[in-house]
């Protein structure tokens, strides 16, 4: 269909500069049994606490079952734009902005590392690493494409990935531990590649370190969430001058033995 709203067919004339819009059909999507819950909205912005499995966009077979259109659906809101990425499989605080005259504000916020966030993670634990550990290391394109990895010694590149990591709730057998994670940049995928590279890979990954077939992902169904979650989330709004925080409601816990602070 073209801008306004004509279907284009082959015999149509080519006129130079029309823009066209395809829409794919897509099968009947498996609805994702999890519900979104709004933190905080206002003129502006609209926080939001995400649960696992959920794409935040349109992607592959979702589209219906992604939180943009689920929050367009639900509140009326067009004219929505996510501020920054957080993957389908992680769950926790996603901030969307609500007008577009003051989007480039708050998405600026994140080009300029002015956001300070927060992320727990369920992950094995290691007592012979010096805690808390700053991991900086530089990301690259891994195989396959949707894969990240840390460049070897011998690749050319400053470090572009930096991640404080702290355990701050260890399980009594020494098994697992919770940690609180908090990166100043925000390469895709950095937390879990980070985590894999410390021997101490997060619960439930599955791509790092390594990667699952579709048959055994998709064997999972809803029942192995990775034990990721964005808990919170803080800057100062560029439009009021307030200090905005928000933090997620859900909880990542150490299953099985009682647990002790760290």
């Amino acid at each position: 269909m073209d801008a306004d709203g004509l279907r284009i067919h082959p015999q149509h004339d080519y006129t130079p500069h029309r823009r066209l819009y395809y829409y794919r059909e897509l099968p009947p999507e498996e609805p994702i049994p999890f519900r979104e819950e709004i933190l905080y909205q206002d003129d502006y912005i609209i926080a939001v606490d995400k649960p696992h499995f959920l794409p935040v966009t349109p992607v592959g077979q979702y589209l219906q079952e992604s939180l943009l259109i689920r929050l367009i659906r639900s509140l009326g809101i067009e004219s929505l734009t996510p501020m920054h990425r957080l993957d389908r499989e992680t769950a926790g605080v996603m901030l969307f902005t609500v007008q577009p005259t003051s989007r480039g504000l708050y998405q600026d916020l994140f080009r300029r590392h002015a956001v300070s966030k927060t992320y727990e993670a369920i992950a094995p634990y290691r007592g012979d690493l010096a805690w808390p550990i700053t991991r900086h290391t530089r990301l690259v394109r891994g195989h396959p494409f949707l894969r990240m990895r840390e460049a070897s010694d011998k690749e050319a590149g400053a470090a572009n990935a930096y991640t404080r990591i702290e355990p701050i709730e260890i399980r009594s057998d020494g098994t697992l531990a919770r940690y609180r994670l908090s990166p100043t940049s925000g390469k895709k995928h950095q937390l879990r590649v980070h985590m894999a590279g410390l021997g101490i890979p997060i619960v439930n990954d599955t791509l790092y370190p390594e990667m699952l077939s579709q048959q055994e992902i998709a064997s999972r169904g809803f029942q192995l969430p990775l034990q990721l979650l964005a808990s919170s989330i803080s800057f100062t709004d560029p439009i009021s001058g307030i200090t905005r925080e928000f933090s997620s409601r859900q909880k990542l816990t150490l299953h099985g033995n009682d647990s002790q602070r760290a």
